[in-house]
């Protein structure tokens, strides 16, 4: 893989300021949509939780701050973005409770049930075989835990749909090129065009043994929360 096509190479690249850009160019709304995510796992609160693709570990860390009794593992391609996210584990005084560790979501190293609840925000569609990428997510959760994903989409119709679509579609890649000297957020506006849509991704969760509870639309259609459980 290139370093401008979703590999860890890539975030590696944009790693110092991936945080920055997550604010800017969600116009803030991905803190809120992480928090539906955490939600979400509740039932599954004394962990341990599993966080796939943790990045700079945002969501990691706000399982923590939830679920005070969770020890939370978060997994990831990029080295560059985990060091981020170790940097911030240890400033909130974490490191007890979140272990971070460079692991290739369609290839986990851990054991069958081993997690009572595993989650990925805005990874799933960095995956190259997604199917087994969710396939894994089930075979380390226990039978009846829970599996969330969270991820964008292109914005559907509605009063907001086309303004929502122009902001994915031009500002994005400008404004995120703009911001971090790098082109790869381009990158962004075309893995998200290319996602299948909720009722085709939902077909996916289910033959990777994930039985889908609930869909959450969010701003406008540009994110959707899939809620789950593993079959076991």
């Amino acid at each position: 893989m290139s370093s401008a096509d979703g590999s860890g190479g890539m975030f590696d690249r944009i790693a110092p300021r991936y945080d920055m850009l997550n604010r800017v160019l969600s116009l803030g709304l991905d803190r809120g949509w992480r928090r539906a995510l955490v939600r979400a796992l509740a039932r599954a609160a004394e962990g341990p939780l599993l966080d796939v693709a943790t990045g700079t570990a945002d969501v990691a860390l706000a399982l923590a701050r939830a679920y005070p009794d969770a020890r939370i593992v978060g997994v990831d391609t990029s080295r560059e973005m985990l060091a981020v996210g170790a940097a911030k584990v240890a400033r909130a005084g974490l490191t007890e409770r979140i272990q971070l560790r460079v692991a290739d979501a369609a290839a986990l190293s851990f054991e069958r049930g081993d997690f009572a609840a595993s989650a990925i925000a805005f990874g799933i569609r960095n995956v190259p075989d997604r199917a087994r990428g969710l396939a894994e997510m089930a075979r380390v959760t226990r039978a009846g835990g829970p599996v969330v994903v969270l991820e964008l989409g292109e914005p559907d119709a509605g009063v907001f749909g086309p303004i929502a679509r122009v902001h994915l579609r031009h500002v994005v890649p400008r404004l995120g090129a703009w911001l971090s000297g790098a082109a790869e957020y381009r990158y962004l506006q075309t893995s998200v065009a290319a996602f299948p849509t909720p009722a085709r991704f939902a077909e996916l969760m289910s033959s990777a043994g994930i039985e889908l509870e609930r869909v959450e639309r969010l701003g406008f259609g540009a994110a959707h929360l899939y809620v789950g459980h593993a079959r076991g």
